[in-house]
């Protein structure tokens, strides 16, 4: 009998025990710097200025054969929306016979469905051992155009997760975008739009880059509002190239800023590769994003989820033959400081390099297994890892 009363108890306490472990509702966000995902065709950019610029087909990639035959104006101003408004022109890109079949790389559909492939592959094991899900939210860095970002999320690997796009053509002198994709069944856009960074060289010429990609909307029930960034490379050098990065990061600064302004509860990430570290003037003085919790306030709301990584050594890339962690996620800090169980926080933040993306061998052991080496396709994945981080709250 007293066997039985303890066993009795035993299981009582067993039961209470699950009860108050409550089930965790997660979500993972995350980017990835895909490497020159070009489709195999020669392109152009349309402007039609007679469409919003809101509308996806005001400026869109065209093939260049259609180029010759669509109606136009020839164009010697600057490259912004509002200055084309109300004209139809056609922007040439920097490189568009590169990624082509008659070009040197040979680029042709197998070598590109291997590259759509690859990268499907790694976009849905993002934080996938902790949610057993595929990510909510991904940005994508070094697209080409909207066409690649279908082709991506028609793959056996994403398919099931039912992804929109927000995508916009930016005027980069190369021809290469940022976008995001996401779960519509779980994430509700009510604001998308892109923000034009406008960057001068020395001599007060325009330099075309990429533009900053915002989406505002409803993450599982809660407003949150998505930056994705792909900052001026450091092409000529660290040092001349620092006011283009710093420029880049007072516009974002300014942009989030206004979120905040409208609403002090939006949740913001602002991420993707800075061509920076988050210890480089850019984060730490224009951005202000800083490294310890402590540092948060009002005057500096930005928490940077890859300063403590940064500072173990832990690198997303090598340039130059050195370690860089420019993929970064940068978050305000309600998604740190609010202990709410029933809210949204952050959890884990993991720069994702599990050994396939790695060289195995030879001088660069160790480093991203990129793409390309030169003109030839090594049937790697990018020169980049990517980034993520992973959401949590309990179960309502």
């Amino acid at each position: 009998m007293k066997k039985q009363f303890l066993l009795f108890f035993l299981c009582l306490f067993i039961g209470i025990s699950a009860q108050d472990k409550k089930k965790k509702l997660t979500a993972t966000i995350g980017f990835y710097n895909v490497e020159n995902l070009w489709d195999t065709i020669a392109s152009a950019d349309y402007i039609d200025g007679t469409l919003s610029p809101s509308n996806p087909a005001f400026h869109r990639s065209i093939p260049m054969d259609s180029a010759k035959i669509l109606v136009s104006e020839d164009y010697k101003g600057q490259w912004s929306d509002s200055l084309l408004i109300g004209k139809k022109v056609v922007r040439y890109q920097g490189v568009n016979t590169e990624f082509t079949p008659n070009s040197p790389k040979n680029y042709n559909t197998k070598v590109y469905q291997k590259k759509i492939e690859n990268s499907a592959k790694v976009i849905s094991e993002l934080g996938a051992q902790i949610t057993h899900s595929l990510p909510v939210i991904v940005g994508l860095i070094e697209v080409e155009n909207r066409k690649v970002i279908e082709d991506i999320i028609k793959q056996p690997a994403l398919a099931k997760g039912d992804y929109g796009i927000v995508h916009y053509n930016s005027y980069d002198y190369r021809g290469i975008d940022v976008a995001l994709i996401y779960q519509k069944k779980r994430f509700i856009p009510i604001k998308t739009y892109k923000k034009e960074l406008k960057i001068f060289n020395d001599n007060g010429n325009r330099e075309y880059t990429r533009d900053i990609v915002i989406a505002y909307g409803i993450l599982d029930g809660e407003r949150i509002a998505v930056f994705m960034n792909h900052w001026p490379s450091r092409r000529g050098g660290e040092a001349v190239s620092i006011p283009k990065r710093n420029a880049a990061a007072k516009a974002l600064k300014e942009e989030m800023d206004k979120f905040r302004a409208q609403d002090p509860n939006v949740k913001l990430f602002a991420m993707g590769d800075f061509n920076d570290d988050p210890v480089s003037s850019s984060l730490k003085n224009y951005l202000k994003a800083v490294g310890d919790e402590s540092q948060l306030s009002e005057e500096c709301p930005y928490y940077n989820l890859m300063y403590k990584p940064y500072k173990k050594g832990v690198a997303s890339l090598a340039y130059r033959d050195a370690p860089n962690l420019f993929d970064q996620i940068i978050v305000s800090k309600n998604l740190v400081l609010d202990k709410d169980p029933n809210r949204y926080s952050v959890y884990k933040t993991e720069i994702y390099a599990p050994d396939y993306l790695k060289n195995p061998t030879g001088q660069w052991k160790g480093y991203p297994l990129r793409s390309w080496d030169g003109d030839r396709f090594t049937g790697g994945y990018s020169d980049h890892f990517p980034a993520f981080v992973i959401l949590q709250r309990d179960v309502q």
